[in-house]
Protein backbone atom coordinates (compact mmCIF):
# COMPACT_ATOMS: atom_id res chain seq x y z
CA UNK A 1 0.00 0.00 0.00
CA UNK A 2 2.91 2.34 0.72
CA UNK A 3 4.28 2.07 -2.82
CA UNK A 4 0.76 2.48 -4.24
CA UNK A 5 0.16 5.82 -2.55
CA UNK A 6 3.69 7.16 -2.83
CA UNK A 7 3.01 7.29 -6.57
CA UNK A 8 0.06 9.64 -6.05
CA UNK A 9 1.20 11.91 -3.22
CA UNK A 10 1.33 14.93 -5.55
CA UNK A 11 -1.64 14.08 -7.77
CA UNK A 12 -4.09 12.56 -5.29
CA UNK A 13 -6.82 15.20 -5.60
CA UNK A 14 -6.57 15.35 -9.40
CA UNK A 15 -6.86 11.57 -9.72
CA UNK A 16 -9.84 11.58 -7.39
CA UNK A 17 -11.63 14.35 -9.28
CA UNK A 18 -11.00 12.56 -12.55
CA UNK A 19 -12.73 9.42 -11.21
CA UNK A 20 -15.76 11.18 -9.70
CA UNK A 21 -16.18 14.03 -12.18
CA UNK A 22 -19.13 12.41 -13.98
CA UNK A 23 -21.28 13.00 -10.86
CA UNK A 24 -20.88 16.78 -11.13
CA UNK A 25 -19.08 17.41 -7.83
CA UNK A 26 -15.41 17.75 -6.93
CA UNK A 27 -13.81 15.80 -4.09
CA UNK A 28 -14.42 18.56 -1.53
CA UNK A 29 -18.16 17.89 -1.56
CA UNK A 30 -17.67 14.26 -0.50
CA UNK A 31 -14.96 15.09 2.02
CA UNK A 32 -17.24 17.65 3.67
CA UNK A 33 -20.13 15.17 3.86
CA UNK A 34 -18.04 12.53 5.63
CA UNK A 35 -16.48 15.05 8.01
CA UNK A 36 -19.95 16.25 8.99
CA UNK A 37 -21.20 12.69 9.50
CA UNK A 38 -18.18 11.79 11.64
CA UNK A 39 -18.72 14.82 13.87
CA UNK A 40 -22.43 13.97 14.14
CA UNK A 41 -21.60 10.42 15.23
CA UNK A 42 -19.07 11.63 17.79
CA UNK A 43 -21.52 14.14 19.22
CA UNK A 44 -24.29 11.56 19.29
CA UNK A 45 -22.23 9.02 21.21
CA UNK A 46 -19.68 11.11 23.11
CA UNK A 47 -21.25 14.57 23.50
CA UNK A 48 -19.18 17.59 22.44
CA UNK A 49 -16.07 17.11 20.32
CA UNK A 50 -13.94 20.12 21.22
CA UNK A 51 -12.12 18.33 24.04
CA UNK A 52 -11.65 15.01 22.23
CA UNK A 53 -8.52 13.46 20.71
CA UNK A 54 -9.09 12.14 17.17
CA UNK A 55 -6.92 9.80 15.11
CA UNK A 56 -7.14 9.64 11.32
CA UNK A 57 -5.85 6.22 10.22
CA UNK A 58 -4.68 6.38 6.62
CA UNK A 59 -4.89 10.17 6.66
CA UNK A 60 -3.55 10.67 3.14
CA UNK A 61 -2.98 14.35 2.39
CA UNK A 62 -5.21 15.40 5.30
CA UNK A 63 -8.29 16.50 3.38
CA UNK A 64 -10.78 15.42 6.06
CA UNK A 65 -8.56 16.72 8.85
CA UNK A 66 -8.77 20.26 7.52
CA UNK A 67 -12.54 20.13 8.14
CA UNK A 68 -12.21 18.51 11.57
CA UNK A 69 -9.47 20.57 13.17
CA UNK A 70 -11.65 23.58 14.08
CA UNK A 71 -14.12 21.23 15.82
CA UNK A 72 -11.91 18.89 17.84
CA UNK A 73 -9.49 19.14 20.73
CA UNK A 74 -6.56 17.36 19.13
CA UNK A 75 -6.05 15.59 15.82
CA UNK A 76 -3.45 12.97 14.94
CA UNK A 77 -2.93 11.35 11.56
CA UNK A 78 -0.93 8.34 10.43
CA UNK A 79 -0.22 6.97 6.98
CA UNK A 80 2.14 4.47 5.39
CA UNK A 81 3.16 6.99 2.70
CA UNK A 82 5.80 9.53 3.74
CA UNK A 83 4.84 11.76 0.84
CA UNK A 84 1.22 11.85 1.94
CA UNK A 85 2.20 12.62 5.53
CA UNK A 86 4.45 15.45 4.38
CA UNK A 87 1.58 17.03 2.47
CA UNK A 88 -0.83 16.56 5.40
CA UNK A 89 1.60 18.33 7.74
CA UNK A 90 1.97 21.24 5.34
CA UNK A 91 -1.78 21.57 4.87
CA UNK A 92 -2.70 21.21 8.55
CA UNK A 93 0.08 22.61 10.75
CA UNK A 94 -1.99 22.23 13.91
CA UNK A 95 -2.42 18.49 13.30
CA UNK A 96 0.10 15.91 14.45
CA UNK A 97 1.21 13.48 11.75
CA UNK A 98 3.60 10.58 11.43
CA UNK A 99 4.45 7.71 9.14
CA UNK A 100 3.64 4.25 10.47
CA UNK A 101 4.12 0.67 9.36
CA UNK A 102 0.47 -0.06 8.53
CA UNK A 103 0.20 -2.68 11.28
CA UNK A 104 0.92 -1.14 14.70
CA UNK A 105 -0.56 2.23 15.55
CA UNK A 106 1.99 4.36 17.45
CA UNK A 107 -0.25 5.00 20.47
CA UNK A 108 -0.83 3.38 23.83
CA UNK A 109 -3.90 1.44 24.84
CA UNK A 110 -6.98 3.64 25.27
CA UNK A 111 -5.09 6.81 24.42
CA UNK A 112 -7.63 8.35 22.03
CA UNK A 113 -11.31 9.27 22.05
CA UNK A 114 -12.09 8.69 18.36
CA UNK A 115 -10.20 6.58 15.82
CA UNK A 116 -11.47 6.70 12.26
CA UNK A 117 -10.52 5.53 8.77
CA UNK A 118 -12.09 6.86 5.58
CA UNK A 119 -12.01 4.66 2.48
CA UNK A 120 -8.85 2.94 3.68
CA UNK A 121 -9.90 -0.62 4.46
CA UNK A 122 -10.54 -1.68 0.86
CA UNK A 123 -6.85 -1.02 0.17
CA UNK A 124 -5.83 -3.39 2.97
CA UNK A 125 -5.30 -7.09 2.26
CA UNK A 126 -8.33 -9.09 3.38
CA UNK A 127 -6.37 -11.03 6.00
CA UNK A 128 -5.02 -7.80 7.51
CA UNK A 129 -8.35 -6.00 7.92
CA UNK A 130 -9.43 -7.42 11.25
CA UNK A 131 -6.01 -6.77 12.83
CA UNK A 132 -6.19 -3.14 11.68
CA UNK A 133 -9.67 -2.66 13.13
CA UNK A 134 -8.48 -4.34 16.32
CA UNK A 135 -5.58 -1.89 16.50
CA UNK A 136 -8.01 1.00 16.15
CA UNK A 137 -10.05 -0.50 18.99
CA UNK A 138 -6.93 -0.96 21.12
CA UNK A 139 -5.91 2.71 21.02
CA UNK A 140 -9.47 3.94 21.67
CA UNK A 141 -10.80 4.60 25.16
CA UNK A 142 -13.44 2.27 26.56
CA UNK A 143 -15.99 5.06 26.26
CA UNK A 144 -14.65 6.21 22.89
CA UNK A 145 -15.64 5.57 19.27
CA UNK A 146 -14.17 3.76 16.27
CA UNK A 147 -15.61 4.74 12.87
CA UNK A 148 -14.84 3.30 9.43
CA UNK A 149 -16.22 4.77 6.20
CA UNK A 150 -16.17 2.61 3.09
CA UNK A 151 -17.45 2.44 -0.48
CA UNK A 152 -20.80 0.69 -0.88
CA UNK A 153 -20.25 -2.19 -3.33
CA UNK A 154 -24.03 -2.42 -3.91
CA UNK A 155 -24.04 0.99 -5.61
CA UNK A 156 -23.22 0.72 -9.35
CA UNK A 157 -21.97 4.32 -9.56
CA UNK A 158 -19.59 3.64 -6.69
CA UNK A 159 -18.23 0.62 -8.53
CA UNK A 160 -17.73 2.84 -11.59
CA UNK A 161 -15.74 5.33 -9.52
CA UNK A 162 -13.55 2.56 -8.11
CA UNK A 163 -12.96 1.08 -11.57
CA UNK A 164 -11.88 4.47 -12.93
CA UNK A 165 -9.76 5.59 -9.98
CA UNK A 166 -6.03 5.22 -10.58
CA UNK A 167 -5.21 4.38 -6.97
CA UNK A 168 -8.07 1.86 -6.58
CA UNK A 169 -6.60 -0.66 -8.99
CA UNK A 170 -7.12 -4.29 -7.89
CA UNK A 171 -8.82 -3.37 -4.60
CA UNK A 172 -11.45 -5.59 -2.96
CA UNK A 173 -14.49 -3.70 -1.69
CA UNK A 174 -16.07 -4.63 1.61
CA UNK A 175 -19.80 -4.65 2.31
CA UNK A 176 -21.45 -3.16 5.37
CA UNK A 177 -22.42 -6.51 6.87
CA UNK A 178 -18.88 -7.83 6.50
CA UNK A 179 -17.48 -4.72 8.15
CA UNK A 180 -19.90 -5.08 11.05
CA UNK A 181 -18.65 -8.65 11.54
CA UNK A 182 -15.06 -7.38 11.52
CA UNK A 183 -15.96 -4.87 14.21
CA UNK A 184 -17.40 -7.58 16.43
CA UNK A 185 -14.43 -9.87 15.82
CA UNK A 186 -12.14 -7.00 16.82
CA UNK A 187 -13.94 -6.54 20.13
CA UNK A 188 -16.18 -3.64 19.14
CA UNK A 189 -19.89 -3.29 19.79
CA UNK A 190 -21.57 -1.81 16.71
CA UNK A 191 -23.32 1.42 17.71
CA UNK A 192 -24.17 2.91 14.31
CA UNK A 193 -24.30 1.52 10.78
CA UNK A 194 -25.50 3.97 8.15
CA UNK A 195 -25.44 4.61 4.41
CA UNK A 196 -24.68 8.10 3.16
CA UNK A 197 -24.06 10.16 0.03
CA UNK A 198 -27.31 9.37 -1.75
CA UNK A 199 -27.29 12.59 -3.80
CA UNK A 200 -24.60 14.69 -5.49
CA UNK A 201 -25.86 17.75 -3.64
CA UNK A 202 -26.22 18.61 0.03
CA UNK A 203 -29.44 17.20 1.49
CA UNK A 204 -28.59 16.38 5.10
CA UNK A 205 -32.16 16.26 6.42
CA UNK A 206 -33.29 13.89 3.66
CA UNK A 207 -30.18 11.72 3.92
CA UNK A 208 -30.82 11.16 7.62
CA UNK A 209 -34.14 9.51 6.65
CA UNK A 210 -32.43 7.17 4.21
CA UNK A 211 -29.54 5.85 6.26
CA UNK A 212 -30.91 2.28 6.29
CA UNK A 213 -31.31 2.03 2.51
CA UNK A 214 -28.34 0.27 0.85
CA UNK A 215 -28.30 2.82 -1.98
CA UNK A 216 -25.84 5.41 -0.72
CA UNK A 217 -22.48 5.72 -2.42
CA UNK A 218 -20.73 5.01 0.86
CA UNK A 219 -21.51 3.84 4.37
CA UNK A 220 -20.10 4.16 7.87
CA UNK A 221 -19.90 1.66 10.69
CA UNK A 222 -19.17 3.05 14.15
CA UNK A 223 -18.51 1.00 17.25
CA UNK A 224 -17.46 1.22 20.86
CA UNK A 225 -15.02 -1.05 22.65
CA UNK A 226 -16.94 -3.87 24.30
CA UNK A 227 -16.96 -3.77 28.09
Amino acid sequence: MKAEFDRFDQTYEAELDDAIGFAGQEHGFYVDAKARRLLELARRRLGGTRELRFLDVGCGVGLTDARLLPEVGELHGVDVSAGMVERARAANPSGRYEVYDGAHLPFGDGELDVAFAICVLHHVAVAERRPLVAEMARVTKRDGLVAVFEHNPLNPLTRRVVRNCAFDEDVTLIGRGELERLFRAAGLRVADSEYLLFFPWRADALERRLTRLPLGAQYVVAGRPAT
